[in-house]
């Protein structure tokens, strides 16, 4: 499906609610080393067991160091190792790391994907990055022209990397679902790769919250992973995308992501309708699927 997108236009500018300042200053705030910290390169048994998680052959529950920030705040979907990291993104050596190699395991297409939501958002006075990871996508926005940008993230250790890079955003832990943000606030959302790794009943949660922290008019643009790698098969994606279609299938299927059979197989365009979001656009290509939604005065 292909909708036109239509020029953004948000509603005109109210007098902005009073907020409170972050409660944590990320940038500084000392944060407390998980078991993967621990790891020694050095030892044999060490390495076995950064191959067996990073081959995806073990996964274990996503262990909390104690002490950390908003550690009751995270739910339990959540406490996966996603993308075969130890201890997913809830360590500082892995979530550093993350943070620089995914944009190389997806060969460079996010540095095209980020600006492409931005674009769409242009405009905008206040823009929120869901799920905002180290903060690429925050950057992006600001660096579009939007004056004020927030960036909501569960993992600490991401965030400290994210305010140490981009002092600029207001950075906030929380989760789609929990945000604890200001109602009627943003007139932009942005959301790159998050929405795979929820399982749909979160979404619904999601979107709801989504109606409630944004005005009418708002604009939501998504990126995320195409259902083209995930269904169709070797041939079909060599004819249509070369090497990089094979890449990319190979990619999804070897990465732990235990709710994107879940996302593929949902009606987007029709949950956005549920909360009163307009679907304005949706590209498919390989490897994103790209969303363009805007919110429906009065819904």
């Amino acid at each position: 499906m292909n909708t036109a997108s239509t020029t953004f236009a948000p509603a005109p500018a109210e007098t902005p609610p009073q907020v409170a300042p972050p409660a944590i200053d990320w940038a500084t705030v000392e944060l407390p080393e998980a078991w993967a910290d621990h790891l020694q390169f050095s030892r044999l048994s060490d390495l076995r067991r950064l191959w067996r998680s990073l081959s995806g052959r073990e996964r274990q529950p996503v262990a909390l160091p104690e002490g950390m920030p908003g550690a009751e705040r995270i739910p339990a979907y959540v406490l996966q190792e996603f993308h075969n990291l130890p201890n997913g993104n809830y360590s500082r050596r892995f979530s550093r790391g993350y943070a620089k190699g995914f944009d190389r395991s997806m060969l460079g297409t996010l540095r095209e994907g980020r600006p492409r939501i931005a674009r769409a958002l242009a405009g905008a006075e206040r823009a929120l990055d869901l799920g905002s990871g180290a903060g690429h996508l925050a950057m992006a926005l600001h660096a579009q022209g939007i004056g004020e940008v927030w960036g909501l993230e569960p993992s600490p250790y991401l965030l400290q990397q994210a305010a140490q890079a981009a002092p600029q955003i207001r950075w906030e832990q929380g989760t789609g679902e929990d945000s604890r943000l200001p109602s009627d606030y943003f007139d932009a959302v942005g959301v790159c790769f998050v929405f795979h790794e929820v399982p749909p009943r979160y979404l619904r949660q999601i979107l709801a919250e989504l109606a409630r922290i944004t005005r009418p008019g708002a604009r939501l643009a998504v990126l995320e992973p195409s259902p083209e790698q995930w269904r169709l098969g070797f041939p079909s994606l060599a004819r249509r995308y070369g090497w990089r279609g094979l890449y990319f299938r190979a990619l999804a299927r070897h990465v732990h992501e235990p709710f994107l059979d879940a996302w593929h197989k949902q009606d987007f365009g029709a949950l956005l309708a549920e909360y009163g979001f307009r679907l304005v656009e949706d590209d498919i290509g390989c490897p994103f699927r790209f969303f363009v939604a805007e919110r429906i005065a009065g819904a």
